[in-house]
């Protein structure tokens, strides 16, 4: 066949997606081997019936044809709504896309914050996809490495150098944070948003798991002073409203931004089907329960966690202020993350995500998502512990 351009084959940078342990652990299961799932942020909870009513009712009435393509006027109006009272920003429907999820608001902000060949900063541990989107946007990740004995927060300083350096245009962060569950305090954000002044950065801003607040209190760094005109922020029901298969998210920017990204959108994705965007309407503005009702159990098990790894003292647990994951430390075993994942399907068959997935600063330590019912959770937590203390020992 011919050849596949560059822009495709390079999107891994010639390794790894990072979801290996994920596939290795989906092809048990289709072996027909029961396998303990902690690997991806999908919610146990599923998505709330009533949601399902309004987009099973959207569909039947017609409302199946294309949609207007930055989003239904209804659905615009009620997003901004939402981030104007929850970030304090007067916030227009001018100022929102809606999206098919919050992946495809990440790629569309790189697409509009970096030209091509530029440098786009990402803070290190991040999502498993961030660099193949800012890959695909046309522009080259670098990594701003953080370290566990600062909570994972990243550092001003460090962020100050990487961007004179590099001369990046952008500057993408992730508070709750994925995979550590990191909530960047004020001070945290002021200093990133001094360096993007400073360096003349976008800063774009993934807040898909704002609804998810164990410790602290979320602050959107477009809140801050100077910061609107210079912020893109990417939202999401899929954790929010257990709705990850509807494809429903949206960005947050500039009206001139917006008006640009529109054009993007016409030539890629052309919309989110209507019936989809009218149950997000539903979802929005029906039930002010629902969210807490999703976020619950995550909170829930997080407080298990943290009883049943005060038991042990092996495997260490990261400080979690937010989202529905916990990062492990588990350098006592003498493993790497990949190591004891790999090891830890292999022997119990649970499977979890290794830290090295979400960048090298992540190194020896694993993701474990909160969503498995109660018991089950609990059961495999202690697993894991007891196996990670036999390795430590016979290390």
């Amino acid at each position: 066949m011919p050849t596949l351009s560059s822009r495709i084959t390079s999107l891994n940078a010639g390794g790894g997606d990072g979801w290996e342990i994920f596939y290795k652990a989906r092809a048990l299961v289709a072996a027909g081997q029961p396998v303990t799932e902690l690997t991806i942020g999908e919610p146990d909870t599923k998505t709330d019936p009533a949601i399902l009513a309004e987009m099973h009712r959207a569909a039947s009435a017609g409302h199946t044809g294309y949609a207007v393509v930055p989003g239904t006027p209804a659905l615009r109006d009620a997003i901004a709504a939402r981030v104007t009272e929850r970030s304090g920003v007067l916030t227009t429907r001018e100022n929102v896309l809606v999206t098919p999820g919050g992946q495809s608001a990440l790629f569309a902000a790189h697409m509009a914050a970096c030209t091509p060949g530029g440098a786009a900063l990402m803070v290190e541990p991040h999502y498993v996809t961030y660099p193949g989107t800012i890959r695909a946007a046309g522009a080259v990740p670098h990594s701003v490495q953080t370290r566990p004995e600062r909570s994972f927060f990243p550092d001003p300083a460090d962020l100050r150098r990487s961007a004179a350096t590099s001369g990046a245009s952008s500057l993408l962060i992730n508070t709750p944070n994925n995979p550590t569950g990191a909530v960047y305090p004020r001070e945290t954000l002021t200093g990133i948003a001094d360096v993007a002044q400073e360096q003349d950065l976008w800063v774009i801003s993934d807040e898909v798991y704002d609804t998810q607040i164990w410790e602290g209190a979320h602050l959107s760094p477009r809140a801050l002073p100077g910061m609107a005109e210079r912020t893109m922020v990417i939202g999401s029901l899929s954790k929010s409203h257990a709705m990850t298969g509807s494809r429903i998210g949206w960005l947050i920017a500039p009206e001139a931004a917006i008006a640009a990204l529109i054009d993007l959108a016409t030539n890629t994705t052309y919309g989110v089907p209507g019936y989809i965007q009218d149950a997000a309407l539903y979802a929005l503005t029906a039930d002010a329960t629902l969210e807490p009702r999703v976020a619950e159990p995550f909170r829930r098990r997080r407080a298990l966690a943290q009883g049943i790894l005060a038991a042990q003292n092996t495997v260490g647990l990261v400080p979690s202020g937010g989202a529905m994951y916990l990062f492990l430390d588990v350098r006592a075993t003498g493993l790497s993350g990949i190591a004891f994942a790999d090891a830890l399907l292999d022997a119990h068959r649970i499977a979890v995500m290794p830290g090295e997935s979400f960048g090298p600063s992540a190194a020896g330590f694993i993701r474990v998502a909160l969503t498995l019912p109660d018991a089950e959770f609990s059961e495999a937590l202690s697993t894991l512990a007891g196996f990670a203390a036999g390795l430590a020992k016979a290390a």
